[in-house]
């Protein structure tokens, strides 16, 4: 039963910080996708929608203690596994990709929510081995834990959000205690290995476990004007993104003034490229007050995973922390055209149904945490 004496403990900027990007989103969104359907509004309709069922979802996740999903570890490992399976089988296809199940007037996608089950599920993992991580042998079961999931998204295929879950690994053994030195030469090994493989592939023609399309979105960084012409190669999208923000300048174009996103030049600038709205037509001043709401959002997280009664509950924030920094890290970088474009979405910013709600259910275990934080008194 829900003790009313919890709410003392809420973080206040923590909810702000989400209240305030829900919003800017929003108004951002009703701009980006203006031309994209008949009713300029539709994808905003659509969009509160999802926010609406992400914010009943969250308030269903704060009524019960968090130390109770404990119960529940192994059969939600079990049903990430099938939903993940599923796509492959009845899964509905667009863009060359597998990662959508038809449910009627919705599209579910299994991925996202991978992503916010393997926070919980390798928080209980991870918990029972508090003290036992600290040399190289004692990370193999955590790495093939994770490497099931991972193997069955990238088999949709789907790279950034692998990734996003090896992120979470990463973060999530950090706050259970790992050698920092070793998940450090880990990080630098993997690096190593990538590139090698990728040298190896291109001059030597090694195969690599990845599409076409994805192995150009990786190299194609380096220079995106090598493979930018007709609206088609892999570097167009970075380099229509550069102008629009470029062109931006500090205080942008305009709201709805944005040529690049009005005329559609620029692709997904509803859903991955989001942020590139923002830069061209808000601008430069006014995205950096965007981008300190996240830091004012990761911060509290840190703080919230700082102040948590127990390890379980600093692991289940630290993955929660883990999974949006990586996603803003990496969405901004994409944009920005000094990371690779992997199709990853800025969260409660861009268009997504199933990621809105994945992102609330995993700010809902954030602020379980923080309610919770110490035991109440009787």
């Amino acid at each position: 039963m829900f003790e009313r004496r919890l709410w003392r403990n809420l973080d206040y900027y923590f909810v702000g910080s989400i209240i305030a990007l829900l919003l800017i989103s929003l108004a951002v969104l009703s701009s980006a996708a203006a031309n994209v359907a008949t009713d300029p509004y539709y994808y905003v309709k659509k969009q509160l929608t999802w926010i609406f069922i992400g914010l009943t979802g969250l308030t269903l996740v704060l009524l019960t203690d968090y130390a109770q999903l404990k119960r529940y570890h192994l059969p939600l490992y079990v049903l990430n596994l099938i939903l993940l399976a599923a796509v492959m089988l009845i899964g509905h296809e667009a863009k060359g990709a597998q990662r959508w199940i038809n449910l009627g007037p919705f599209l579910l996608q299994p991925s996202e929510f991978a992503k916010t089950i393997t926070v919980i599920t390798l928080a209980c993992f991870l918990d029972k081995r508090q003290g036992k991580l600290n040399r190289w042998q004692d990370l193999i079961l955590p790495f093939a834990y994770v490497a099931v999931p991972m193997l069955l998204i990238l088999k949709q295929p789907d790279l950034g959000t692998a990734l996003v879950l090896l992120a979470i690994l990463f973060g999530m053994l950090y706050v259970g205690g790992a050698n920092p030195r070793l998940l450090l030469l880990i990080s630098g090994g993997g690096l190593l290995l990538v590139g090698l493989a990728l040298y190896a592939h291109f001059h030597f023609g090694l195969p690599l476990p990845l599409q076409d399309y994805q192995l150009r979105r990786l190299v194609v960084v380096l220079n995106p004007y090598n493979d930018g012409q007709g609206g088609t190669g892999a570097g167009y999208h970075v380099i229509q993104s550069q102008i629009a923000i470029g062109s931006g300048g500090w205080w942008g174009v305009g709201f709805r003034q944005g040529s690049q996103v009005q005329l559609n030049f620029l692709p997904e600038h509803h859903t991955d490229f989001i942020f590139s709205v923002v830069g061209e037509e808000l601008g430069f001043v006014r995205t950096v007050g965007i981008l300190a709401l996240y830091f004012l959002l990761l911060y509290r997280m840190i703080r919230i995973a700082a102040q948590a009664k127990d390890m379980f509950g600093a692991l289940l924030v630290g993955g929660v922390a883990s999974m949006f920094t990586f996603h803003i890290l990496v969405n901004v970088g994409m944009t920005t055209g000094i990371m690779p474009v992997t199709g990853i979405p800025l969260p409660l910013f861009s268009y997504g149904g199933s990621a809105m709600l994945a992102n609330m259910l995993a700010l809902g275990l954030v602020l379980n945490v923080n309610l919770r934080r110490q035991k109440i008194l009787f």
